[in-house]
């Protein structure tokens, strides 16, 4: 049985492990799940990004996590938090992001997922702050943050993604812990 972080109904959040690399890169191999996103990923990008992301955990205390449905152990992608570094008005700061592979699309996981990861943030990390961007285009990556109530700020010009001028343009929402403490 997995060691998990934390859960929530359906979701085990855990840290990452070379053991992940396999499905992991096949789910950023995946077109449909990385059209919102310059390039997919190759299987040595998926290591290094695993990489990061555990460095990220020993760092931060957190990082965008493995996440496994509870009930069948399946491995669908990440939840998380990540500290991010570049340039705009919103970082250096925290983001919540997740990325699942599209069999698991269609079941609330990223909703449900990303309200426990929330409030991990917010209650457990103490944070005070938490944004999200999305590429303008990405509704379904969108339509989660309004679930988990963030709240739209403005469209950015992505620093990281100013060499692709088709997925520069980002939405922000943001969240602040009293924000998150009001509606319980």
């Amino acid at each position: 049985m997995e060691m998990f972080l934390f859960e929530s109904n359906r979701l085990g959040f855990r840290k990452w492990s070379a053991d992940d690399i396999d499905q992991f890169a096949a789910l950023n191999a995946n077109e449909e799940v990385m059209k919102h996103f310059p390039s997919t990923l190759s299987r040595e990008q998926t290591t290094d990004f695993i990489d990061r992301l555990q460095k990220h955990q020993e760092e931060h205390g957190y990082c965008y996590f493995a996440v496994q449905v509870l009930e069948t152990s399946e491995f669908i992608g990440f939840i998380g938090l990540a500290y991010q570094k570049y340039e705009s008005e919103f970082s250096p700061n925290t983001d919540i992001g997740w990325r699942l592979k599209n069999s698991a699309w269609g079941n609330g996981y990223a909703t449900e997922g990303a309200k426990r990861v929330l409030d991990y943030a917010f209650t457990e990390l103490e944070l005070d702050f938490v944004f999200s961007t999305c590429t303008e285009h990405n509704i379904p990556s969108e339509n989660v943050m309004k679930k988990i109530g963030m709240k739209f700020k403005k469209v950015i010009l992505h620093p990281n993604l100013k060499d692709h001028p088709d997925y520069e343009r980002c939405k922000v929402y943001t969240l602040t812990r009293s924000e998150f403490l009001e509606k319980g």
